[in-house]
């Protein structure tokens, strides 16, 4: 299932080339699948802003992206020098070229941080 559309993923993000529409349309087909596989009872409506998060943060890091200079976007950390030629990041959730879902979109699905508890023995009461 698809929840959002390429023209949904640019708005509010940037303008994209041909070919990163075809692969924004590929990436918010998996993005459904991997929603699907977390919560299929979300609301459409936070089913729809999650996928575009999670192409945005893929796109981002890509070679035409803004992050990709820089950093990957959804970095929790990140590390440069100048005449050292080092960088480093820390991505949390998932890695660089891999779709996933952060804390906050896990908590717009409706799955997370939640503590519980089930015991088999009380189905036989």
């Amino acid at each position: 299932m698809v929840y959002a559309t390429v023209e949904e993923v640019e708005a509010g993000f940037r303008t994209l080339s041909d070919d990163e529409k075809t692969l924004c349309s590929a990436l918010l087909a998996e993005a459904g699948i991997v929603i699907d596989a977390y919560s299929q009872d979300a609301p459409f409506e936070r089913k729809q802003l999650v996928s575009c998060r999670m192409v945005r943060r893929q796109l981002d890091a890509g070679p035409g992206g803004q992050g990709a200079a820089m950093y990957p976007m959804g970095a929790t950390q990140a590390s440069a020098s100048a005449l050292g030629y080092q960088q480093s990041w820390t991505v949390s959730g998932g890695s660089v070229g891999e779709l996933y879902l952060s804390k906050l979109e896990k908590k717009l699905l409706g799955v997370g941080d939640k503590i519980g508890a089930h015991s088999p023995l009380e189905d036989l009461c």
